[in-house]
């Protein structure tokens, strides 16, 4: 199978209206109205009109840390001889793990300004945030961006836009199932259960950091960046390895943060 989607569903006169934008935008929309349904649960102790303060925070704060890792730890080589283009996102490079680091600075942010606990922000966050990952891994499909490794396998797909013309795992797609899809099933199943806040967002970042992990076995390498540690490990793969150990640890602290009634 050949993919070769256009990235643009229609144009404005200059201006192109993505699919990739698209499901960034059906990613925030959701999870405004999940932030809404945890609030009217109970589990998310602020008004609903605090909601569009949460989102607009939190889009700031990830797209300044996406663009920040992707630049100074992903692709500082080029960028160092390339000082005006470091704000130039809209032509490609955001990282998760900085757009991750992000709503982290803009949970805590909000927590403080609400007088409310930074775990119990984290836990929602993560909770209405997850099934956005798999609309913006459809968007990295559409375009034919980060796509995986050479295969022979029946899965293989070639994505003549920059994988070349040779069979290619679909990375982008086991990303937004596993990541997308089954992070949340598991995120919101464990809802029922959880005593203290904080469990869930520990969870995501375990969840998230293995689930990534693997995948990278199957996602090609950043070229810029190639492999560590003899030629096994990704940038990615250690980036998820700190982020697992961070999950560990905040998972043991936040047994100290019992929910409120």
């Amino acid at each position: 199978m050949v993919v070769n989607l256009d990235p643009v569903i229609f144009n404005l006169g200059p201006l192109a209206v993505r699919w990739y934008g698209l499901m960034y935008v059906v990613g925030f929309v959701l999870a405004g109205f999940l932030l809404k349904k945890l609030i009217r649960r109970g589990f998310f102790k602020v008004e609903e009109d605090k909601i569009d303060s949460l989102i607009t925070t939190m889009i700031i704060c990830m797209f300044i840390g996406a663009r920040v890792v992707y630049v100074f730890v992903y692709n500082w080589d080029y960028y160092s001889k390339n000082l005006s283009e470091l704000l130039a996102f809209w032509s490609g490079g955001l990282s998760f793990h900085g757009a991750l680091a992000g709503l982290l600075a803009g949970g805590f942010i909000f927590a403080k300004k609400n007088g409310i606990s930074w775990a119990q922000v984290m836990d929602n966050v993560a909770l209405a945030g997850t099934p956005g990952l798999f609309f913006g891994r459809m968007g990295n499909f559409i375009n034919g961006e980060l796509y995986g490794r050479v295969t022979d396998s029946p899965l293989g797909m070639i994505f003549p836009n920059g994988g070349g013309p040779y069979p290619r795992h679909p990375s982008q797609l086991y990303e937004g199932v596993l990541e997308g899809i089954v992070l949340t099933i598991i995120l919101w199943f464990l809802l029922r259960k959880v005593k203290y806040y904080g469990v869930l967002a520990s969870v995501f970042l375990i969840g998230y950091g293995t689930f990534r992990y693997i995948v990278e076995f199957f996602r090609e390498a950043d070229v810029q960046l190639g492999y560590y540690f003899g030629g096994t490990t990704t940038m990615g793969q250690i980036l998820c390895m700190i982020m697992i150990i961070i999950g560990f640890v905040a998972m043991k602290f936040s047994f100290k943060l019992k929910l409120e009634n």
